[in-house]
């Protein structure tokens, strides 16, 4: 039986996704400030929240459980919950996926040698996905007719023989170029979201407790790219070292014991510390000091 039964007050059913969201949610969670572990055959993981129920399921079936109420609320794909239209409460878009902290594409996808240019070009066509409702609405947006069929893995293998074209989901496009398909078109943009049940949402535990996931949530996602810097500078440099240095809001200022001098404190893209940190060495700055951030909260 993959659901447990809960009979704590104050308990919380959070459907985690198993697969290839799993390794980069489990890492959010822990910048976070949740621990969860879990055996590889379990469904079930420990979290270090006693009002918190985990439960592993693949992406696909977390909007229908936090639809139906087994669950609470659950992370999963906005493309998921759009595809089994799904009656939830989008309580955040959490901007990461498998590889990077950026949404992933549905496109259109033909082989290299196709006729295929544009959606017009797949009347009568026959296209395999596993977002078989997406690709439908898409088809009738276009006003187009074609034959969709579900794919229940190994998409990008189908053309040419067993399909004209496939909908698939990518981050990069290596997978595609590398099976020698390319990109005809951008179907939909989707992303990590937090989802919870209406009626777990109108209660007001529930949905303090749903808030409060969302809120470090999206903490460590903002955190994610950035870095702290600390470093010393003299009072006279001051001016001309803050017209060049980034930062989030304006740098944290504070006095030294020698009054000649007052430390700056900022955040800063972690894309930029290496060329940030030789000028600001050169414009006067002295130890200074680069440190991870778990999470920004506004």
């Amino acid at each position: 039986m993959l659901m447990k039964e809960i009979t704590e007050n104050n308990k919380l059913r959070l459907g985690l996704p198993k697969g290839s969201l799993e390794e980069s949610t489990f890492k959010m969670f822990e910048k976070a400030g949740f621990k969860i572990r879990k055996t590889e055959r379990s469904y079930f993981p420990s979290i270090d929240d006693k009002e918190i129920e985990a439960v592993m399921m693949r992406a696909q079936e977390i909007p229908r459980y936090v639809s139906q109420g087994v669950l609470d609320a659950g992370l999963t794909g906005k493309d998921w919950v759009i595809e089994t239209n799904s009656r939830v409460v989008a309580v955040a878009d959490l901007i990461y996926s498998k590889q990077n902290m950026r949404p992933v594409k549905w496109v259109l996808a033909v082989p290299n040698d196709s006729t295929i240019n544009s959606a017009k070009d797949l009347k009568g066509k026959r296209i395999a996905t596993e977002v078989v409702n997406i690709t439908k609405k898409y088809l009738a947006r276009k006003k187009v007719k074609a034959d969709v069929e579900f794919s229940w893995g190994a998409t990008e293998a189908k053309p040419p023989l067993l399909a004209d074209a496939i909908v698939e989901v990518t981050e990069t496009g290596s997978s595609l170029k590398a099976n020698n398909l390319r990109i005809v078109e951008v179907v939909m943009e989707s992303n990590t979201q937090l989802i919870a049940n209406p009626k777990a949402w109108k209660d007001a535990w529930k949905k303090n407790k749903i808030s409060e996931i969302s809120m470090l949530l999206q903490g460590a996602i903002r955190a994610e790219e950035k870095v702290g810097l600390k470093m010393n500078v003299k009072c006279s440099q001051l001016d001309e070292l803050l017209s060049f240095l980034p930062a989030l809001k304006n740098p944290t200022i504070s006095p030294l014991s020698d009054s000649g001098w007052v430390a700056v404190e900022t955040v800063i893209d972690e894309k930029k510390v290496r060329e940030i940190i030789p000028l600001l060495k050169r414009k006067g700055a002295s130890g200074i000091i680069e440190y991870p951030l778990n999470k920004i909260i506004p």
